[in-house]
């Protein structure tokens, strides 16, 4: 369930770039939990955007305010200050209908949980989303989606049928199934071995280059961050180091000295 909401300052304030080549952008993005001396500051002032066609990770220690961050450029939790965009679009300029409807056309969402419906088959689950909300599935992007993650020959299995990793590519074909602008994956391989895991990752990585998709993935993992374009870390709410191009002992040893 999503967070409460809190009071946001006004989005007019805040300056995002004028840039199509980016997907979602953070600007000055704030978010305090509580309030007097209790008070937590889950992000400070952090700017961050995500560039399309791009797979980035985010990782930092805990309490870094890594899904936080995911949390609020998803529309699933409301910054205290400063702005997010998806497409151009403030959410700050959202009502919760429209927000949700964003949620719904722009947006896809990967989590370690597969919350597939048992009852349904991997091809119902794909599209249940889009049929909750009246949409029209796009058959030729849709075939291309679940022949990328390997499902083919499984679109008729229900979830029991499946093994924990066809689950999670049911539920990656799910994010992608809507073409969203972006995709947010809260440690999506977390529930997974480690062969199982790289399949999906590799899965992830072939959505970005073969069918343009953008994702933003949180993650503690330097294996899995090393299947990314770019790694984005964090400590204290503030993005404090980037890596292009990551190798999974160069990102373990910015970990290992973060805070440092």
């Amino acid at each position: 369930m999503p967070r409460p909401r809190t009071a946001t300052a006004p989005h007019h304030a805040v300056q995002f770039a004028d840039d199509s080549a980016v997907a979602a952008q953070a600007v000055d993005a704030s978010k305090i939990y509580g309030s007097g001396p209790t008070a937590v500051r889950a992000l400070d002032g952090l700017d961050v955007s995500f560039a399309r066609g791009q797979f980035t990770a985010v990782m930092g220690p805990s309490g870094s305010g890594k899904s936080t961050l995911m949390h609020c450029m998803a529309g699933l939790d409301t910054l205290t200050s400063g702005g997010v965009v998806i497409d151009d679009v403030p959410l700050a300029d959202l009502s919760e209908r429209e927000l949700t409807l964003l949620r719904r056309d722009r947006v896809g969402f990967i989590f370690q949980a597969y919350n597939l419906v048992p009852t349904l088959t991997a091809y119902e689950n794909i599209v249940l989303p889009r049929r909750l909300g009246a949409r029209e599935v796009d058959r030729e992007w849709l075939d291309e989606v679940v022949e990328a993650v390997g499902l083919t020959d499984r679109l008729s299995h229900r979830p029991s049928e499946l093994s924990g990793g066809q689950q999670q590519r049911v539920a990656v074909a799910r994010a992608l199934a809507g073409h969203p602008s972006i995709v947010f994956a809260d440690e999506p391989t977390g529930n997974l071995d480690s062969r199982t895991g790289d399949e999906i990752l590799q899965f992830m990585g072939t959505a970005v280059r073969q069918l343009g998709q953008t994702i933003v993935m949180v993650t503690h993992d330097p294996v899995a961050a090393s299947y990314s374009d770019r790694v984005v870390f964090l400590v204290d709410g503030r993005i404090v180091n980037e890596m292009s191009n990551p190798q999974a002992d160069d990102v373990l040893d910015v970990m290992k000295h973060l805070g440092d």
